[in-house]
Parts: structure tokens; sequence; C-alpha cells
């Protein structure tokens, strides 16, 4: 028998093949950072699309987490002074990268135990960003990477 999804607040964007998670207090930044994703996909020439955002469900199968909307927010993106929008979005997507808020551990340097976190048994990249600081370009350098070391 599978093990049920778990529910969290966070935000999910499919980048590519895999999805980032991403989470943080009330406030950080969760939906901008989503927002800022979606809207990078036609100068980046990646499939980037929404999977959720605010409250998402999370499950490990078989040594991977999933990552699916929650069912009354599906396709809606919140945007700080326009309200809800609603997007294209995949039902279901596997996590590829946690990428945490204002994170009281996010430094310069990060070691590597604190590129990594763990969720649902299952090892994950971390990315620490503090409060205050933009995500995007980190997240962005991280995925192009990754991209280039596949190839």
């Amino acid at each position: 028998m599978a093990p049920a999804a778990t529910t969290v607040h966070a935000s999910a964007v499919l980048v590519g093949a895999r999805a980032v998670l991403i989470r943080g207090p009330s406030g950080a930044g969760k939906s901008r950072v989503a927002l800022e994703l979606i809207q990078a996909a036609p100068t980046n020439s990646i499939f980037i699309r929404l999977v959720g955002d605010d409250r998402v469900y999370l499950e490990p199968a078989h040594g991977r987490l999933l990552v699916r909307p929650a069912e009354p927010l599906a396709g809606l993106l919140e945007v700080r002074g326009v309200g809800l929008v609603r997007l294209p979005h995949e039902p279901c997507a596997v996590v590829g990268l946690v990428v945490d808020l204002a994170a009281a551990d996010a430094a310069r340097m990060p070691d590597p135990q604190q590129r990594e976190t763990t969720i649902e048994g299952i090892a994950l990249p971390r990315l620490a960003v503090a409060a205050g600081f933009a995500a995007l370009p980190a997240v962005l350098t991280l995925l192009t990477s990754w991209r280039a070391e596949a190839i």
C-alpha cells in the first residue's frame, strides 16, 4: 500500500523534467518565485509550468518525491496586488530541487550538508536563500548548470 500524501504550504513549478519545490514562511515570496520562474521560460528555452501554489501534496514513490497541487487550488497562482490568476498547470511532477526561502541557515558558501534536505525519506538537493535576497538568480544558475552537466 502506498504511503498517504502529506500536505505542505509550498509552491512547485515544473522546470524541464523536474519540479522545484519552494518552501518558506508566510510572506517569504513562494508565489513570487514561482511566477518569476514561469516568466523566465521564454528567455531560457526551458519548459516551465506551474504545479501548485500555496498548498501542495507530497508523496514518496519508488525513491522519488512526487508533488501535486491541492485540488481546490489547481491552476491558481496568487499574484500580490492582482489576486488569483489561472495558469496552465501540471497535475503531478517529480521534485528535483528544494528552495527554502528566508532560511536561517542560508550561507554565502554553504557546506555540503546545507545543500541537501530529506523529505519523506528522500534526499534532495536544496538551495537555502536568506531573507531579503532574490532567489531567482541562484535557482536559474543551479538549473542551468545541471542541464549543462547532463549533456
